[in-house]
């Protein structure tokens, strides 16, 4: 992953860990590493994270744990180039991340593209919790639908459960904090293909430290140590 690169790999899992972990501007960051007495732009630390995120967290979803059958669905709102994007986002009963996807767009093909996301890298839930977003119980219900057309198996598949409820869903509204609460120092993102890496790469953080990957010699591994399993 790391061959070739100018810096040794320490160094630059320390700089995309802090980065995407902490509410820490890329100023601060150059500033942190030259106290350290390493010399690391600003930019430098930008393309690192943009470009090791995915890897990492492709590595990461190989560990992840199973999900319940239970989950919440909400969208929250992501400033890129002054405008607003979406971020969709699901957990299931005990706050573990199920999937996300960010989308340009707030509407019926972006949510289908979730939910049908969500259910072939995680299975069919018995049941949904959302807001009164209509276009949502439509997405679910159309995404539902196909899925039970295209099971090889040719099971009778029980439609999945949709149940509509603010107050239910306060569960995910409050796990949207922690990722708007990194964000938030950003201060927008430059362009929509960077948004969707970075966030990619904090909802990985925000899941190591819910404990989401499973590895066998330290279950409790700190993010250090989670990210140095999965660069090895």
């Amino acid at each position: 992953m790391f061959k070739g690169r100018q810096f040794d790999q320490s160094v630059i899992l320390l700089c995309v860990r802090w980065y995407l972990a902490y509410n820490l501007s890329l100023r601060d960051l150059e500033e942190m590493m030259a106290e350290r007495g390493i010399t690391v732009d600003h930019t430098t630390s930008h393309r690192w994270t943009v470009r090791f995120s995915p890897l990492l967290l492709e590595r990461f979803n190989r560990r992840k744990r199973s999900v319940t059958g239970k989950w919440h669905v909400d969208e929250t709102y992501i400033k890129v180039r002054g405008q607003w994007m979406y971020l969709y986002r699901a957990i299931d009963t005990v706050g573990d991340t199920v999937e996300f996807w960010f989308s340009e767009q707030r509407d019926l093909p972006a949510a289908k593209r979730f939910f049908r996301k969500a259910l072939e890298r995680h299975g069919r839930p018995d049941r949904v919790v959302i807001d009164g977003s209509q276009t949502n119980h439509e997405a679910i219900v159309r995404a539902d639908t196909t899925n039970r057309l295209q099971d090889r198996a040719r099971r009778r598949l029980k439609p999945i459960r949709i149940r509509r409820s603010q107050y239910l869903n306060n569960r995910i509204e409050q796990d949207h904090r922690r990722i708007k609460r990194r964000v938030r120092p950003m201060l927008g993102f430059k362009s929509t293909a960077t948004a969707s890496t970075i966030l990619s790469g904090i909802e990985m953080i925000h899941m190591m430290r819910k404990r989401q990957a499973r590895y066998a010699f330290n279950p409790n591994s700190s993010l250090a140590e989670q990210f140095e399993i999965l660069a090895a």
